[in-house]
């Protein structure tokens, strides 16, 4: 299957249940969704898996969403992906691939970022320019480092893309098509040459990291409006706009004002819907669109399951022994605290840095050693939410790290307040489901689909544990 194809008369639900499909291109898998348009209940799905690294040829993008969307994206009415943002994807005039996608967890361009702020005048008038002060993963920083390091292929670029944006690209039929590329204001935001509070692309910074002159940008995707359609398979299939990865979760969650997301997967991430955009010369803070027309400020961390998985193995243990010996210690760790900047960190922006392990006495135990990584890990996100600036009426917690009990109940104890858990679900591909059945309906507003029953927890807040990790991140600041 290389493009969705007519769906046989028998295939398609009786009456008005109409089906809509959903597809999160993340760094690691393909998922999609079928779901009924009319309430958001999933039909079928389906996933398969992407090769490792951080960076990556998109053929295998295609091939994985080959594989997982036989058999569904053919029942579908519309459909919308997401995709993991930042990703850099270089086409030439004949539409083929420069080089392999630079993921947005390929931190080799940050000393470009520095470069980003000084072109554009300094922190306050880069993030009023493009809504943050760009790390590596962003990817202007990325065509920066290719024009410096390998100018050939800086020279062939014709077209830049995202990752979402190239998987809509090539359901619409790609180069053969005569289609250009298209993305949303939600994706477009991450990539450090849009402008946030102008809705638009800013070419000529394209063009700059390129090493061109601002009359010779690449072709930057045509920008959809929320809810608009992007156009249709070769067969009729009707794509959305599409987004990024955090945006369409938020969509697929159905964030209201006052809700927080930490989400712990590869990445850590906290964010919230506002109606105004966001500057933080500080870095700290993402000044994203989302994807129904407004903002989506948001915190990224480098690290996250991966702290928990790194503990456990090093430790022996499973995920279910791990958050048996995390629980049978006291909060605090008595006396250990782990600043888990394992890779590098964005959030503070510390590339360089490496995990710091305080307190290691002869008395530490391994329950001790859990708990600490347990700590570390939510005490990063504490950081991600604080910098957002808003006080949370609620905490929703998100990803596949969030599987592990000991995770659940320490969090309310370190965000000092009660924590919420949606059911498990592919809430980015159930965001894209849902933009799919917006853009299929032609409404004013995304359809209302119920919301997931959520289970609650509650913990004594324990802010001891948060500042003494913070005594700790401040102290290795030159580290």
């Amino acid at each position: 299957m290389t493009t969705a194809s007519p769906a046989p008369a028998d295939s398609q639900p009786p009456g008005d249940e109409v089906l809509v499909a959903g597809i999160d291109s993340s760094t690691q898998s393909t998922k999609v969704v079928l779901v009924r348009a009319s309430d958001g209940t999933v039909v079928a799905e389906a996933s398969a898996p992407h090769p490792n690294g951080t960076e990556v040829d998109p053929k295998y993008w295609w091939k994985a969403l080959q594989t997982a969307g036989a058999g569904l994206l053919e029942r579908a009415a519309a459909i919308g992906v997401g995709g993991q943002q930042h990703g850099m994807v270089l086409l030439d005039d004949q539409g083929e691939v420069v080089r392999p996608a630079l993921l947005w967890n390929d931190l080799r361009s940050s000393p470009q970022g520095h470069q980003v702020v000084e072109h554009l005048g300094g922190p306050q008038a880069t993030a009023d320019a493009i809504g943050s002060v760009p790390a590596g993963s962003f990817t202007v920083t990325k065509l920066r480092w290719v024009f410096e390091n390998e100018p050939e292929n800086a020279a062939r670029v014709a077209a830049v893309g995202l990752p979402h944006d190239w998987v809509t690209w090539k359901l619409a039929g790609g180069h053969e098509a005569g289609v250009g590329l298209t993305t949303d204001h939600g994706d477009a935001s991450g990539t450090g040459f849009y402008s946030p509070s102008k809705r638009d692309w800013l070419p000529e910074l394209a063009a700059w990291a390129l090493g061109r002159p601002a009359d010779q940008a690449p072709a930057l995707p045509r920008l959809v409006e929320p809810g608009g359609v992007a156009g249709r398979t070769p067969s009729g299939t009707l794509l959305s706009a599409g987004t990024g990865d955090n945006p369409a979760a938020a969509l697929g969650l159905g964030l209201e004002p006052g809700d927080v997301v930490v989400s712990i997967g590869t990445s850590g991430t906290a964010y919230c819907v506002s109606d105004e955009p966001s500057a933080d010369p500080l870095g700290m803070v993402v000044g994203f669109a989302d994807a129904t027309g407004n903002y989506l400020p948001l915190a990224c961390t480098i690290n996250a399951a991966r702290i928990l998985s790194t503990t456990e193995e090093l430790l022996g243990v499973d995920h279910d022994e791990f958050s048996r010996l995390a629980l049978s210690a006291p909060a605090g760790a008595n006396g250990l605290v782990l600043l888990p900047y394992l890779d590098g960190e964005r959030t503070p922006n510390r590339p360089e840095a490496t995990g710091v392990l305080k307190g290691l006495t002869s008395a530490t135990t391994r329950a001790d050693y859990a708990r600490a990584a347990v700590e570390g890990l939510l005490c990063s996100l504490a950081d991600a939410v604080d910098a957002l600036g808003v006080t949370a009426r609620r905490v929703l917690l998100i990803g596949g790290a969030v599987k592990s009990e000991a995770v659940r109940r320490i969090a309310p104890a370190i965000f000092g307040v009660d924590v919420q858990v949606p059911p498990p679900a592919e809430y980015v591909a159930l965001g894209a489901a849902r933009q799919a059945a917006w853009a299929l309906s032609g409404a004013a507003e995304p359809p209302v689909w119920a919301a997931a029953q959520t289970e609650t927890y509650s913990a004594p807040a324990t802010p001891e544990v948060l500042e003494r990790y913070r005594v700790l991140r401040d102290a290795t600041v030159g580290w």
